[in-house]
């Protein structure tokens, strides 16, 4: 390949790192967004909210026709083919964590017109631990540190464990008031969304340690 060529491929893969951690810090925002309408009664954020979500999308249908074409013109080999495979794969794994934030987002304002079940507290709890985990997940892409990647996926498992927790106390509220049925569900909801933009986080740190060291876990 020549100088050109390379130097081309090189900032080719440097607009595509941007782009990918873009949409990170979109779907961070759009969790703040989604937790003011939940906990703060705010629709305003869920509309922008779902504007958000919808910036989240064009990103990942532009990135996706880049990263094909990368491929198709440039031929890398290695490293920077396993960094354009692991990118290909996390944007799909980003927008479906944005559009999670948005369902949050719709749910809260469902709830905000009738009064609250409960405290927020461990929904809440959640939140900060997606904040600190996109953070170092965008960290992670930005400048290839595997040790952050690996420190992101383990913050799942607190999260694993708290929507379990929640789980449990809205089960006891629907035993115990049939009239809570409907918004412990609705609050079940939104820790199902939760736990599953975690989750997709999460793979976005297994795509991330693909690309550095070339392993799966």
């Amino acid at each position: 390949m020549s100088p050109d060529a390379m130097n081309s491929l090189e900032r080719d893969l440097q607009t595509i790192n941007g782009d990918v951690v873009r949409m990170l810090s979109l779907v961070r925002e759009s969790c703040e967004l989604a937790r003011r309408s939940l906990v703060e009664q705010d629709a305003a954020a869920a509309e922008r909210c779902a504007a958000n979500d919808d910036e989240i999308d064009r990103i990942q249908a532009e990135l996706e026709i880049r990263i094909l074409t990368v491929i198709a013109r440039r031929q890398p080999a290695a490293r920077d083919l396993r960094f354009l495979g692991a990118s290909l794969q996390a944007l799909a794994d980003i927008e479906r964590a944005g559009d999670y934030a948005e369902h949050v987002a719709e749910v809260g304002v469902r709830l905000a017109q009738q009064p609250p079940l409960k405290k927020y507290l461990d929904i809440q709890r959640i939140f900060e631990v997606l904040n600190v985990m996109i953070d170092t997940t965008a960290k992670a892409f930005a400048e290839g540190d595997v040790e952050a990647a690996r420190r992101a996926h383990a913050l799942d498992n607190e999260i694993d464990d708290l929507y379990d927790q929640i789980q449990r106390e809205l089960l006891t509220y629907m035993l115990a008031d049939t009239s809570a049925i409907s918004r412990a569900s609705q609050l079940a909801a939104v820790a199902r969304y939760l736990e599953r933009l975690g989750d997709h986080i999460e793979n976005v740190n297994e795509h991330v340690i693909f690309w550095l060291e070339g392993v799966r876990l």
